[in-house]
């Protein structure tokens, strides 16, 4: 067996991950077709939840996770619905509960939002992450792990060669 059998993910590793998210029954996001995502383990760079569970898998090992809102993306802000006239959306965009929109504030910033509730002559848009609130099920397979190079610790990212 060699060493690279028997690795098991730690600090400072490049983990590669397969894995497919379902919320409420559900399949919201998987990396098949895309690949495996690659991050750093220990660096806060996929959701808390996820990420504590990957420690000491090895490769080839999967499993399913499930994740609260507390170590998901959060729970949902109630203060972060706002209500918005209507007259203030271009005819191109459907008025429909669900639909996602993209706003910029005067400083140019990006907000991204859904439609929570379309009323009489206002519109209520709800600005909190999609999967805040929800508990996630991951199915997660470990594809490859090995240590990060001191140049991916010193930037934060893996680097692709």
């Amino acid at each position: 067996m060699s060493d690279q059998e028997k690795r098991v993910v730690g600090d400072n590793d490049v983990v590669s991950l397969e894995y497919t998210l379902t919320v409420d029954g559900e399949v919201v996001d998987s990396s098949e077709g895309h690949g495996p995502i690659e991050y750093i383990q220990g660096k806060g760079q996929i959701i808390p939840g996820l990420e504590k569970e990957v420690y000491g898998m090895a490769v080839g090992e999967s499993k399913e996770v499930v994740v609260s809102p507390a170590e998901g993306y959060g729970e949902e802000n109630p203060e972060a619905f706002v209500e918005v006239p209507k007259s203030e959306f271009p005819p191109e965009i459907p008025l429909e509960v669900g639909t996602p929109l993209q706003l910029r504030d005067q400083q140019g910033q990006v907000f991204d939002a859904t439609i929570a509730e379309v009323k009489e002559n206002t519109v209520l848009l709800n600005f909190n992450h999609p999967l805040a609130g929800k508990t996630l099920t991951f199915q997660i397979k470990v594809v490859g792990v090995r240590p990060a190079t001191q140049e991916e610790l010193d930037h934060g990212h893996v680097h692709h060669h």
